[in-house]
């Protein structure tokens, strides 16, 4: 059953009330501070929202999410806290507004108390890249929790929290729910308005809940959709409830079946098919070509909207400003440089790089036309089929500091996840299996765009296998 419907129907009865709930989970959130997954707990107004709830509740206003804990990924900025960006560029902001996803949740009576831990301005897919160290896994201390939205997955998976807020630019809401074993949802580009949360790559950038249950994503994700007048990228007509229709074909994408999965999570999308086939549906293996090409089309395009995007954190507007800067220069120069971890000045190279004067059309240029072709490998897939799965990344969580030093490999973990974010399609991670170590497994399903409650509704069958 869903966790949020079990915490409102209580408090709807009066089992319960929304200050009690919010104290039993910020006492929950101390309790995991061993993860570093939260960067920061919001108790005292986490307790005053939750007052005002309880209120509401009495006058007869119980909302959808009424007295609901939840923590946002600390790029959401949000009152009552500060919003980072897990930087040390924005270690002490304090936003002057909400993100419109998070007023959307707050109408409905749920109450953030805290941020969660990510890769700094969400590069990386580890949550090694935070500015305010590692998060770890919630199954296995010793391998990281995923990323970006590596403290998001954490905090549901240790029961923190009934559900979480997380961003998903190239896998990084699908990866780490893989990681720690709980539903993490990308929703189609343009169902969730990004109004209020620190831009990564704008043409890929979707806003998505990871959760417990396939339900509460749901839940979620149709209070978060929706047009709002600040995200001109956002469609008018908002979440769409499916039509009911039971899809027929179900394709399994070949080119994530290789020789480099690993073979429990290989196994894993095996049984699943078994399972598929079972029930009645039709199987088949399709194949996507330019899905090869995915991580190269990806590291470029993305990290020159990056680069653009990140333009504006310069110790001059807003932001942490270097304090042995002398000259003009050496403000933008060193405040930069002290604020941007590694890895974010990586990919500011990279994006200055192939959006330069003489390789724009050599790089740019190129991958975006491959982009486009990449599209069409999807539109001729679901000409065919109604869903396609596949693993969500080729191994469970891996050891911390196993990839830190190697680029390539850590972003190549990403190979099964970016396909979906450069075509703006719907993509889900469910709990289907676990490694022989107990390692969690997920299964990705991919949709046609705009078919996100068709692929709930799908994902809601799917059931994880125990071992």
């Amino acid at each position: 059953m869903s966790e949020i419907k079990k915490i409102v129907d209580k408090i709807r009865t009066g089992q319960t009330m929304a200050v009690a709930e919010v104290m039993a989970a910020v006492e929950r959130a101390k309790n995991i501070a061993d993860t570093n997954a939260i960067l920061e707990i919001t108790e005292e107004y986490a307790i005053k929202r939750a007052e005002q709830v309880d209120k509401d509740i009495a006058d007869g206003k119980i909302g959808r999410l009424a007295g609901v804990p939840f923590v946002a990924k600390d790029n959401f900025l949000t009152f009552g806290s500060k919003t980072t960006a897990a930087s040390k560029i924005l270690q002490n902001f304090q936003a002057p507004l909400q993100a419109t996803v998070i007023e959307k949740l707050e109408a409905e009576g749920a109450i953030c108390i805290g941020k969660a831990n990510l890769d700094s301005f969400a590069h990386g897919g580890s949550t090694e890249n935070s500015a305010f160290g590692v998060t770890h896994n919630a199954v296995d201390s010793d391998r990281v929790a995923g990323g970006s939205s590596g403290g998001s997955a954490v905090v549901v998976a240790r029961g923190v929290v009934p559900f979480a807020l997380g961003t998903d630019t190239g896998g990084s809401i699908r990866q780490p729910a893989s990681f720690n074993g709980v539903v993490g949802l990308k929703s189609s580009y343009g169902l969730i308005s990004r109004f209020g949360v620190v831009a990564m790559a704008s043409s890929t950038d979707v806003v998505g809940p990871i959760a417990r249950t396939v339900e509460d994503a749901e839940i979620v994700t149709e209070i978060m959709a929706g047009k709002d007048g600040k995200d001109m990228t956002v469609w008018a007509d908002g979440y769409r409830k499916a039509d009911g229709k039971k899809p027929k074909c179900i394709g399994v994408i070949k080119e994530f079946m290789g020789d480099g999965v690993y073979a429990d999570v290989k196994a894993a999308v095996k049984q699943q098919v078994e399972n598929l086939t079972k029930e009645g549906y039709i199987v088949r293996e399709v194949s996507l070509p330019m899905v090869k090409y995915a991580i190269s089309i990806y590291y470029i395009v993305v990290p020159a909207e990056l680069s653009s995007n990140l333009a504006r954190y310069d110790g001059i507007r807003y932001g942490q400003r270097s304090q042995d800067a002398k000259t003009l220069a050496e403000i933008y120069g060193l405040s930069r440089d002290e604020g941007f971890v590694d890895e974010n000045k990586r990919r500011i190279m990279i994006g200055a790089f192939v959006l330069s004067s003489g390789f724009f059309d050599a790089y740019y240029l190129q991958a975006e036309k491959a982009r486009t072709l990449l599209i069409a490998d999807f539109d001729k897939a679901f000409a065919d089929v109604d869903f396609l799965i596949g693993p969500v990344a080729p191994t469970p969580a891996f050891k911390i500091g196993e990839k830190s030093h190697d680029p390539i490999q850590m972003y190549l973990s990403d190979i099964m996840t970016v396909p979906a974010s450069l075509a703006g399609l719907p993509a889900i991670s469910v709990p289907v299996a676990t490694t022989k170590n107990k390692l969690p497994i997920g299964l990705q399903i991919i949709a046609p765009y705009k078919k996100d409650s068709e692929m709930l509704a799908f994902a809601k069958t799917i059931k994880e296998e125990k071992k």
